[in-house]
């Protein structure tokens, strides 16, 4: 083949290749001068494996497991290994990687009711770590779709025919470890000697893999106890079993059978249920002369602003009127908000509220006075008062929404019999497969660019950008409390993808190639390819989901 010329971003040079030479040949040319271990590269902006071969010009950044695109090639590479221990180990056993939680990835034999004992969890993380010191390369390889479907078939996999069948392209990629085959939705590793820390570790009667920590990738995380946002998760998903809806196999399915409208009605019902449920518990409370303030959290785009109107539905029918409070109105002025670590201004920090102007009014309040309210404007970044005020009656209750509501610093002065707080996010169950979960987070991206697109005149490309900087806030301001919640309300809704996929991929293909989010915006595109597209007319408008996708009967 010709010599080509590529350019490589880690040195921000051209570099001479052979035309053919895969990554990883390039790479073992680099790696003293680079200093990393590379585990996969963005080739012009697109995460691809090392396998992935150079024809022609193009712009290349390796990347170790530290970065994002990284980290999910290790996981995913994890996977396929667990995979093909518990393949070696025990056939016929079906391996379902339902979820994240508690620092690691909680996993299930799939349709099995007894627990996993800790000898069959040691067993399968013997075998794993046999694999990873065996090297054994994962293979990628490329072929029609159909014929992958019945080579699917015959490994046992109905999830992954179901999936496949319902893809509307030619050809399918797969890898191939050893004897087994498996899809994932992002490259792996070269070999499985690169996946060398990690664990499993029983968990609440399955196993919990556990990948290397993100501050000391030399070190498997350890667990950290989410009793109340396990079984948050876990009523999520003994509704799909209800439903029959657990992958987007079987969602596509209910969408080109029509089904849809009944899943909506039943879904939303669901919802509706909760909520009555939480309102309930808040009066019970209240009438013992506690839950005078109920406090709203969680990550962005979770829906807190429309689970705190319906919640005050639901309120109103046990005689207690609700008065609203958004701490979005606390933000201090602009200019005296902190910064983080990178030197951006952190809207994620407590101290991005005026505490002190927030408990003495609340104060004021709870004592039945009359206090001025502040609006914040957005605009200008200052905090203004318009002549709004409020005062709490008999019988009325204080309803505050905000990322902080559960952070005990956010209201010290405020006893706890006198607090209800609720944790609110949208806490994913549909997997896309049995081995290739949706991360919560993704599904929140998703919401905020659309919302962002639709209402705010902010371009996919600026809320892809900001992200990074929200899950920072999150990860510091948010998750650490999450567990001190009276209530769980899981927004999420199984249908809702399908639903925002339209508008999700028509902002997301607006980015330029040469823009550095289109590697994030490509992998969300190619994630969307998986759904059927749901009409939205079919989405009531009280429905959580109209927070993002607009039509709603509420006000924002």
């Amino acid at each position: 083949m010709e010599e080509l010329k590529i350019y490589c971003k880690n040195t921000n040079e051209y570099i001479d290749v052979q035309g053919g030479d895969s990554l990883q040949a390039v790479f073992s040319t680099m790696k003293n001068r680079l200093g990393i271990n590379a585990i996969c590269a963005k080739v012009n902006n697109v995460t691809r494996g090392l396998h992935f071969r150079v024809y022609r010009p193009q712009h290349i950044e390796f990347l170790s497991p530290e970065s994002p695109e990284g980290y999910r090639v290790y996981i995913n590479s994890l996977c396929m290994i667990m995979y093909k221990a518990i393949t070696d180990l025990y056939p016929g056993k079906r391996l379902l990687i339902r979820h994240f939680i508690s620092n690691g990835y909680y996993c299930e034999f799939k349709h099995e009711k007894e627990p996993i004992s800790a000898k069959t969890i040691t067993a399968i993380k013997e075998r794993m770590q046999e694999i990873v010191a065996e090297g054994i390369p994962f293979v990628s390889q490329e072929r029609l779709t159909e014929d992958v479907i019945e080579m699917m078939k015959d490994q046992g996999m109905p999830d992954k025919v179901r999936l496949l069948s319902s893809s509307h392209k030619l050809y399918c990629q797969y890898y191939k470890l050893g004897n087994v085959i498996d899809t994932y939705y992002s490259p792996l590793a070269p070999s499985t000697a690169s996946i060398s820390v990690f664990d499993l570790l029983p968990y609440n009667g399955g196993m919990l893999l556990m990948g290397p920590n993100r501050k000391n990738l030399s070190e498997a995380y350890k667990p950290k106890k989410m009793k109340k946002t396990f079984k948050a998760y876990t009523d999520y998903v003994d509704f799909n079993c209800v439903v029959n809806i657990s992958d987007v196999g079987e969602l596509n399915a209910a969408v080109k059978g029509h089904y849809a409208p009944l899943l909506i009605n039943v879904t939303e019902a669901l919802h509706n249920k909760m909520f009555a449920k939480i309102a309930d518990d808040i009066a019970a409370r209240y009438k013992k002369g506690g839950a005078r303030v109920v406090l709203i959290a969680g990550p962005s785009s979770s829906g807190k602003t429309t689970s705190a109107m319906r919640l005050s539905i639901q309120l109103i029918t046990n005689y207690i009127v609700p008065k609203m409070i958004s701490l979005d109105n606390y933000f201090v002025n602009r200019l005296d908000t902190p910064r983080d670590e990178f030197g951006e201004l952190d809207y994620e920090s407590l101290y991005a509220l005026d505490l002190k102007q927030l408990n003495e009014d609340l104060q004021a309040l709870l004592d039945g006075k009359e206090v001025s309210m502040p609006t914040y404007n957005f605009t200008t970044g200052k905090r203004e008062y318009k002549g709004e005020t409020m005062k709490l009656n008999d019988g009325d209750i204080l309803l505050m929404e905000g990322i902080h509501g559960l952070n005990p610093d956010l209201t010290p002065q405020i006893p706890d019999k006198q607090k209800f707080k609720i944790f609110v996010s949208a806490l994913t169950t549909l997997n896309i497969d049995d081995h290739n979960w949706i991360p919560a987070s993704d599904n929140r991206l998703l919401r905020r660019i659309v919302r962002d697109s639709k209402y705010r005149n902010i371009t996919a490309q600026e809320t892809i950008a900001r992200w990074a900087s929200v899950r920072r806030g999150e990860e510091k301001w948010i998750f650490p409390y999450q567990e001190n919640a009276d209530a769980m309300f899981n927004s999420s809704l199984i249908f809702e993808l399908a639903v925002m996929k339209d508008q999700a991929e028509r902002v997301l293909k607006q980015i330029p190639v040469n823009a550095p989010e289109y590697s994030e915006a490509y992998r969300l595109l190619h994630f969307l390819e998986h759904f059927e597209s749901l009409n939205e007319n079919e989405i009531p408008s009280t429905s959580l989901l109209r927070e993002f996708l607009g039509g709603s009967l509420f006000h924002y």
